[in-house]
Order: structure tokens, then C-alpha cells, then sequence
């Protein structure tokens, strides 16, 4: 039962509150004209996304963390992020009703749920070679991932009708900076509460998954919506901002988490 608790927390916390919680943000950005309008939506854009399938499971199971949670809860929000992320995006941009969702939906399983089935498929018939020869998959990913943000980074900063001042640059990694870090913060506090029966294993698996966003769903999602959107550029620039600064924090805290976890282990019982 508390695995479903916990499961239902993650997911709950990245669809619903986070959301939420950015369009706050939104309407004190616009009121004091910090950002420029696009640059706003692209954070609430970035709250529409769903948890990544690697990057947090990787430093849950770092941290020595809840990892089959985090797996489970990656693996669910980003086939859920499918079908809720882009009905998110027109609820809370109010975009026009021609956004072709069979075509968002249809492209996005393609990327994202046929490699999953295929590589369940192909798991049994190669399980004996794959650990016969060991093949470097997790580097494979790695660079792959690498890959699709530089891509996405040189997609963005290359656009010469971008015409963003450095200031706003600036204002938007200070933003993401300080968004993440109440994020985690509240997310930490909410599941050591005492109406929460979340151990500590738990709790680090949390606060990967549930604040976490997707690059790798995210940018061909936007690309689909936003085709021939002179904007595209620009809306995606928080959400590549986004993707770097959650590693960095994620591996920052990991060292002080994993030292938290250790002390649970030495409590008295």
C-alpha cells in the first residue's frame, strides 16, 4: 500500500501541483515584466512535461534511493506524458483548437512507446548474447541523450530571428534555479511529514521523480505543436535550461542524501 501511495504522490505532485504551482509563477513574471511573454510559457510548458525515463532513476539508485520506484514511476509518467502533457499545454495556454493530437499522439508513440515494445520483444531472444558480450548500452544512452541536447541547444541558438537579451537569459537559469530547488525542497518536507509513511528509500526516490522534466519527450512534442511557430525557438529555451540544471542540483544533493539514508541505517530501532 505504500508504493501505491508513493507512486500516486509522484505522479500526483509532477502533473497536478507542479502545474499549478508555475502558473503562480507565471502571473508574478508578467506582472513585474521580468520575461517576455513566449519565455513564460515556455516555463509553464516545462511544468506540462513528465518525469524523464533515465536521469532519475539513475541518481535515485545512486543515492542507494527507492530505485524499482523510480523505474516504474519514470517509466509511467512518460508513457502518461504521451496523452496528458500536450492536453496540459492547451488547458493551461489555451492554445487553439487545430493542434493535431492525432498526429502528437501518433508520432509520440512511435518515439517513445515502439522502442519500449521492441526492445521487450528482442530482450528474451538476445538476453544470451547481451550478457555473453556486454554490449556498452549505458554508454550508447548516454551519448544518444547527449546527442538530442546538443541537437536541441543548436536547433535554439542558431534561429537568427532569436532576438533574446542576455538579461533574460540570465533571469530565466535564476528562475529555473530557484523554481527546482522549492521543488525539492517542498517534496522533501511533504514526505518526511508525519502523515506521510514514506521511509527515507522512499523520499529520495520522490524528489528525483516527481521534480524532474523530460528533455527527450519534451522538445519533439514542442516541435509537433509548435510546427512553423517562429516562437518554437524561444519556448523551448527554459525547458533546455531546465533539463542541465536538475542533473546538476540531482548530483549536488546526492552526496548529502546518501549520507542521510546511511544515518537511517545506524538509528536505533
Amino acid at each position: 500500500m505504500s508504493q501505491v501511495q508513493l507512486h500516486t504522490f509522484i505522479q500526483m505532485f509532477t502533473m497536478m501541483f507542479i502545474p499549478v504551482f508555475m502558473q503562480f509563477i507565471a502571473i508574478v513574471l508578467s506582472n513585474h515584466s521580468l520575461l517576455s511573454p513566449t519565455l513564460i510559457n515556455g516555463f509553464i510548458i516545462v511544468s506540462c512535461m513528465p518525469p524523464p525515463v533515465s536521469s532519475a532513476a539513475i541518481l535515485t539508485k545512486a543515492v542507494g534511493g527507492n530505485d524499482a520506484a523510480a523505474i516504474f514511476n519514470s517509466a509511467l509518467g512518460s508513457f502518461l506524458g504521451i496523452f496528458v502533457s500536450p492536453v496540459l499545454i492547451l488547458m493551461t495556454l489555451g492554445l487553439s483548437g487545430d493542434v493535431p493530437f492525432f498526429k502528437i499522439f501518433g508520432q509520440l508513440c512511435c518515439t517513445v512507446v515502439m522502442p519500449i515494445l521492441i526492445g521487450q520483444y528482442l530482450r528474451p531472444k538476445i538476453i544470451h548474447w547481451m550478457e555473453e558480450k556486454k554490449p556498452p548500452f549505458g554508454t550508447i544512452a548516454s551519448c544518444t541523450l547527449l546527442m538530442i541536447i546538443y541537437s536541441a541547444f543548436c536547433d535554439t541558438f542558431s534561429n537568427k530571428d532569436i532576438a533574446i537579451p542576455r538579461s533574460e537569459l540570465v533571469t530565466v537559469m535564476v528562475c529555473v534555479f530557484l523554481i527546482q530547488s522549492f521543488l525539492l525542497y517542498t517534496v522533501f518536507s511533504v514526505s518526511q511529514s508525519s502523515w506521510c509513511t514514506f521511509t527515507r528509500a522512499d523520499t529520495v526516490c520522490a524528489m528525483y521523480c516527481a521534480t524532474h522534466k523530460s528533455l527527450t519527450l519534451g522538445i519533439p512534442m514542442l516541435k509537433i505543436m509548435y510546427s512553423g511557430d517562429p516562437t518554437l525557438s524561444l519556448i523551448t529555451i527554459p525547458l533546455l535550461m531546465y533539463h542541465p540544471c536538475q542533473i546538476l542540483l540531482g548530483g549536488l544533493l546526492a552526496p548529502k542524501l546518501r549520507t542521510w539514508m546511511l544515518e537511517e541505517k545506524t538509528l536505533p530501532i
